[in-house]
């Protein structure tokens, strides 16, 4: 930030906090009610009494929070209608990045990073790519979380496209509460504990609440569900099955005969002792998977207050969370042609005899991969915040400052050190003591220097010398790998809100004020990985910061109040000015319009535009390689969306097949890249834009008493969207959307025609994506003999959801809705029941079917489907069917002052459809679905 800014930003807070304090008067002594009754309600920065706006703001109260069964503030989120698909779900052990482990929500289904996190009104701590976990606030603290359901960049800023999550934490709090929850799936895994207790005390002047946490999640494996267990359930019983064996084979390097593999008991020394590879030397990689990967957390949070005269006050929020999570996925499946590496025919272990070098496959199945991620995060905010008057007129105000930092270490184990491989396969002599040692008898490598490998041993009860049973072998072939990851911001906020003078129908209010904020993080892997030396993968350090001062001005006019058609007609219009120092400034506006025909019925629509800046990770982050996974070849002769055409025949020839892992045809029509591919970031990117829109009804008639309905319709369009390529896009590019300029981003190998790894991709500014649908909302209370019943249905219907990732006239746009976790519709409905000590809670999550790509002909229900995004070619499709997930708990009010809670999730056990396309997941299962009956209990006692 320049001198001018740093000292206009200074201006600013001094005069708002000093000129605020400087005309207070007693306010709070004369009326405090009227203080305590005007509201700032999510979406609005104006404080008023009436807390239905022109935006549709979903509130989950702190009873609504008990009453369900989950235990993390993720999870109460992540099942509210309007949620779409889980970022990085626990369900996908292959994510090993700064995020894993942690709970990012998406609203609309537009990306996490498309829906701004606040605590209490101040933005959550944001990772270098541009998420925010929720899972950092203790539920324990939770007073309650408003949902906004519309953009608001001009009112929050970057970020506030989808939506706004509001996280309010309980203040004032006076006594003590103690709280566990234990539970596990009926199967007998995936064990869950909680504690927390919060503790606060009150005075004439300020409070104290206090809030900790311990929570703890196991694991479950992938083997122990049978949607996991196997790559296509149900339809190829050996397709989890690897031919990069966990026992290991060879071949004469140059030929295409069999692959080799150890008999079971034997030596693994000399061709006799090996036999032609069958499906029994294959490896299943499910067998070392998590289905969901276990985590600890520790969470610490405070929230203090102090007046300091009658009509100012000290805030302060302190935060403190730390994770720890892990997963384990299968050992790699290295390869001597990806590392480089053929055995030497002087290998001691080589089993011509040293007739020729041996290309071998061998999966690291005795040492499996690991990643163990620790995250500690500190939250902080200071302020002071007052009313005064002027006349009959009161203003509130605010100014303070807000400062995040997050910490991250990754450790990484059994990758193997492809140098360690290269010196391990190559030369090797018995030497006079009976070792085996590196080199030649002639020219020996020191044994602390160099440890031969046997690839072909570990297994049964033959011989184990060098293999991956052996330690010094293990040393010089893995190295332990940290990662180290670092995000900061820092934040200076000044506030003014109040009413400006009086109108007709009412008084004119406002709002104003002013944001600084400087972003700045990083991620640095091990210099192992940097190097490329590791089977990690390569990749570069991330290093990055931006600034941003804001100004936003937000204007509510009562247009109409009490006459006949028109109780009331408000608009509302905010702006808000953005100056960044990455690409410049940018505007953002919004309008609101309120009308209430009668007493009974509101009406509301709200236009709004609204960005998301770049993320660091965008601007700054360093290439990497990766395996891509679901990788789709449109040429492949089997399964190509293209096969067939002109460009594919002349490109890849005529029965070309699609190599997976381990250099072998797929067996469906997306898999794991053989090779790895690049991909990086751009310090030219732009931000997106968005324009939003919603109109919509809440009508609570006086006749019903306790009864509530709001439909509300809604549709956003993103443009210039930051648009993460992939290769699977540049491919349908290059062949089917016959987009010349993408069939330059890569190249074939001319003997297989498979895509080679000189394919790079990366991020970029093109296409847009829009969707539009409608919420509907109806509640109804009432009180009987028997005790109160209290319904209520919330759905979010889908009704238009396309995109496109290249701004090339004449390229039909990819339609989403409706196919593979893109859920038209989904609803939750919940009955709750009141009586005495006693309560009870069932509720539902529904989900509706879906489509996604054949895998298997046998599979296919609409086997003449022609996707709108394929330009008329004929995709089959198979049709997945919906599912409810059921909930229920029941709770009992104990005279002590306690209260006990037993429930399930997932009464009945249901299963969701497979996913073969794998979601959210690294599975054939939506990665949100869940993954058994979960029973659980919860004890509450107050003090």
């Amino acid at each position: 930030m320049n001198c001018k800014q740093s000292k206009l930003r200074d201006a600013v807070l001094i005069a708002l906090a000093v000129g605020a304090a400087g005309t207070t008067g007693t306010v709070f002594a004369q009326d405090s009610t009227t203080t305590l009754d005007r509201l700032e309600v999510t979406g609005s920065r104006i404080r008023q009494v009436d807390v239905e706006t022109a935006q549709p703001v979903l509130s989950i109260s702190r009873q609504d929070i008990e009453s369900q069964g989950f235990a993390s503030v993720g999870d109460i989120l992540q099942n509210i209608s309007a949620t779409g698909s889980p970022s990085f779900s626990r369900s996908s052990p292959l994510t090993s990045n700064q995020e894993a482990g942690g709970q990012y929500i998406d609203l609309r289904n537009l990306g996490a990073q498309r829906t701004l996190v606040l605590v209490n009104g101040k933005r959550l701590a944001i990772s270098p790519d541009g998420f925010q976990d929720v899972s950092t606030i203790p539920t324990v603290m939770v007073e309650r979380i408003e949902v906004l359901k519309d953009g608001a960049s001009s009112i929050y800023g970057s970020d506030a496209m989808a939506g706004v999550i509001n996280i309010i934490t309980r203040k004032n709090f006076t006594g003590a509460e103690a709280n566990a929850y234990i539970g596990q799936y009926s199967q007998g895994d995936g064990a869950k504990k909680s504690y927390d207790m919060v503790i606060g005390m009150a005075g004439e002047r300020g409070s104290l609440t206090i809030g900790a946490e311990v929570h703890e999640e196991e694991a479950v494996w992938a083997k122990d569900r049978v949607y996991s267990a196997d790559t296509y359930p149900g339809f190829s019983p050996n397709s989890s099955l690897t031919a990069v064996g966990q026992w290991g084979n060879w071949r004469p390097s140059g030929t295409t005969g069999a692959w080799q593999a150890p008999n079971r008991g034997g030596t693994a020394l000399g061709a006799d002792q090996f036999h032609d590879q069958t499906i029994d030397d294959t490896s299943n990689s499910a067998h070392q998977m998590m289905l969901l990967t276990p985590l600890e957390r520790r969470a610490v949070y405070i929230n203090a207050n102090y007046d300091i005269t009658d009509t100012i006050r000290f805030t302060s929020d302190i935060g403190y969370t730390r994770r720890e999570s892990n997963r384990q996925i299968a050992g790699y499946p290295t390869q001597s042609a990806a590392v480089g590496a053929p055995m030497s025919a002087d290998s001691y272990f080589n089993p011509t005899g040293g007739a020729s070098a041996v290309d071998w496959r061998r999966r690291g199945w005795e040492i499996p991969r690991t990643t163990d991620t620790t995250v500690s995060q500190w939250r902080f905010t200071a302020g002071l915040e007052g009313s005064f008057q002027i006349g009959e007129r009161y203003f509130d105000w605010d100014a303070g400052y807000m400062f995040s930092e997050t910490d991250t270490t990754i450790i990484n184990n059994g990758n193997f050190y492809i140098p360690g491989i290269q010196s391990a396969v190559g030369p090797s002599f018995l030497n006079d003591q009976g070792v085996v040692q590196c080199g030649t008898a002639a020219n020996p490598i020191s044994l602390t220097s160099c440890t031969p490998w046997n690839p072909f041993a570990g297994f049964g009860t033959g011989a184990v010398a060098n293999s991956l049973d052996d330690p010094n072998v293990v040393n010089h072939l893995f190295k332990q790998e940290h990662a180290l990851g670092l995000s900061k911001t820092n934040n200076y906020f000044a506030n003014l809100s109040g009413s400006l003078f009086t109108l007709p129908a009412g008084d004119l209010g406002f709002a104003l004020g002013y944001e600084y904020r400087k972003e700045e993080g990083g991620f640095t892997p091990d210099a192992i990985s940097q190097s490329g030396e590791s089977t990690n993968l390569a990749s570069g350090p991330t290093f990055g910061t931006y600034t941003v001062d804001e100004f936003y001005l937000e204007l509510n006019v009562p247009i109409l109040a009490d006459l006949p058609g028109a109780k009331e007609l408000t608009f509302n219009a905010a702006t808000r000015y953005s100056d960044f120092n990455t690409f410049g400034d940018t505007v953002n506006n919004k309008f609101g319009l309120k009308w209430r025909p009668m007493d009974d019925l509101l009406v509301r629509a709200t236009y709004a535009e609204g960005f998301r800046a770049p993320t660091i990770g965008d601007l700054y982050g360093g290439s990497s390689q990766t395996f891509t996974t679901g990788f789709r070849d449109p040429c492949d002769s089997v399964y190509g969306t293209a096969r067939g055409s002109a460009k594919c025949l002349a490109d890849a020839g005529a029965g070309f097949r699609q190599l997976k892992q381990g250099f072998v045809p797929t067996d469906g029509p997306a898999d794991q890249t053989p090779v790895p591919f690049n991909s990086g970031s751009n310090p030219f990117m732009e931000p997106e834009t968005s324009e939003s829109t919603t109109i919509g009804m809440v009508w609570s008639p006086s006749a019903i008493e306790g009864f509530s309905t709001s439909l509300d319709f809604w549709k956003v369009r993103i443009e210039n969207t930051v648009v993460s390529d992939s290769p699977n896009q540049i491919l349908s590019d290059c062949y089917v959307n016959l987009i010349e300029s993408r069939c330059a981003q890569f190249s074939r190998d001319p003997a297989n025609g498979n895509i080679v790894g000189e394919l790079t991709y990366g991020m970029r500014n093109a296409g847009y994506t829009e969707t539009e649908g409608f919420d509907f909302e109806v509640s109804y209370g009432m009180e009987t003999a028997v005790g109160r019943f209290n319904a209520k249905v919330s759905s979010t219907y889908v009704s238009k959801y396309e995109s496109t990732a290249t701004n090339e006239p004449g390229v039909t746009p990819s339609q989403s809705n409706g196919f593979n976790a893109a859920f038209r519709n989904r609803t939750n409905a919940n009955l709750s029941w009141n009586q005495g000590d006693w309560s009870a809670n069932w509720g539902l999550r529904y989900y509706s079917g879906t489509k996604e790509q054949c895998y298997f002909d046998e599979r296919c229900t609409l086997p003449n489907y022609a996707a709108p995004d394929t330009q008329g070619t004929i995709v089959p499709m198979n049709e997945l069917g919906g599912v409810t997930f059921h909930d229920l708990q029941i709770s009992w009010a104990a005279p002590w002052n306690a209260r006990i809670s037993v429930g399930a999730n997932n009464v009945f056990n249901n299963e969701g459809p497979l996913h073969f396309q794998q979601p959210s997941s690294n599975f054939s299962y939506y990665g949100g679905f869940d993954v058994g009956r979960f029973l659980y209990m919860k004890y509450n006692q107050k003090f």
